[in-house]
């Protein structure tokens, strides 16, 4: 991370909400579920299915995790009748797994119930590494009696390799990424080749063992060497999809849809988009500092026009 990244993140504390928002707006369909169905059927328009994600995480009570599981009760039904193409994600922090793992499951249990009896699909994320056995664990309940569901693995963990063999005897669902958490070097690689390389090989990993998987990168290398993963094994279209993050890397979004290939985009929304906002530009210094240059007048792209 370069020094101009550094002063990015740092002055973030200081920077109005307002501003946070203008400039987050192109990364955040909105705080209703209107905009983020409007949103989606404009993806859809694209060519891209999407997924969901009503905003929060890390609940302090019972009753706020209730109210996130009541937030997708409502949305699962909004995106049947809105005709949209796209499903939901969801973080187990947010329906309580640090309150209490069972009133996680329990309210999980009931969106993906829920999302069943429409014809949808729920994708479990993964967050920080305390919560990694937890959240696999609610994954393989909710597996032996859902077909419905999914689950997250983070290329950046030394332990996903092994994570990713468990899963396969299962033919999971299974969102590949690198993972955006600052974790312990003892459980976590640190290098960004390592990491890549990693990813590649838990992707060849899961799908020789006929699981879905969506490749979840922005990352051009990640994107070509996958693709040359799924030539070389024959596999169609319907067998994996790529997955990006709404309002990121846009141009390679394109190229991949225009190769044939399945794309997912990830459509956050909610009241509590200044958390996400900020959390994400403290984990993404590059993302920052590309939109204060920016800002600032000194994009490439710009500096194109």
């Amino acid at each position: 991370m370069g020094l101009f990244d550094w002063l990015v993140v740092g002055v973030l504390p200081v920077v109005p909400k307002p501003v946070v928002g203008f400039f987050s707006r192109r990364y955040i369909a909105g705080e209703s579920t209107k905009a983020a169905i409007g949103a989606s059927r404009d993806l859809n328009s694209a060519g891209c299915m999407v997924t969901l994600d009503v905003l929060g995480e890390a609940v302090r009570g019972r009753e706020e995790a209730l109210e996130a599981r009541d937030a997708y009760l409502e949305l699962l039904p909004a995106i049947a009748e809105g005709g949209v193409d796209g499903n939901v994600s969801l973080k187990p922090t947010q329906l309580g797994l640090t309150l209490d793992p069972e009133l996680a499951y329990e309210n999980i249990a009931a969106i993906v119930a829920r999302a069943k009896e429409l014809g949808n699909f729920v994708r479990i994320d993964m967050e920080d590494s305390p919560t990694t056995d937890a959240t696999l664990e609610i994954y393989r309940r909710l597996r032996g009696e859902y077909d419905n569901v999914g689950v997250v693995l983070q290329s950046c963990l030394r332990r996903t390799l092994a994570d990713a063999r468990a899963l396969g005897e299962l033919k999971a669902n299974v969102r590949l990424c690198k993972g955006i958490y600052i974790e312990p070097y003892r459980i976590s690689w640190r290098d960004k080749e390592i990491i890549s390389r990693n990813f590649v090989h838990v992707l060849e990993v899961l799908l020789r063992a006929g699981c879905y998987v969506g490749i979840a990168t922005h990352d051009e290398v990640l994107v070509f060497e996958s693709m040359n993963l799924v030539y070389g094994l024959g596999l169609g279209p319907e067998d994996y999809e790529f997955q990006m993050l709404l309002g990121v890397t846009e141009r390679l979004r394109e190229v991949v849809i225009a190769g044939g290939h399945r794309m997912r985009v990830y459509v956050p929304f909610g009241r509590q988009w200044y958390a996400y906002s900020t959390r994400r530009l403290k984990e993404n210094p590059s993302m920052a500092s590309a939109i204060a240059k920016d800002i600032l007048g000194l994009s490439s792209d710009r500096k194109r026009r």
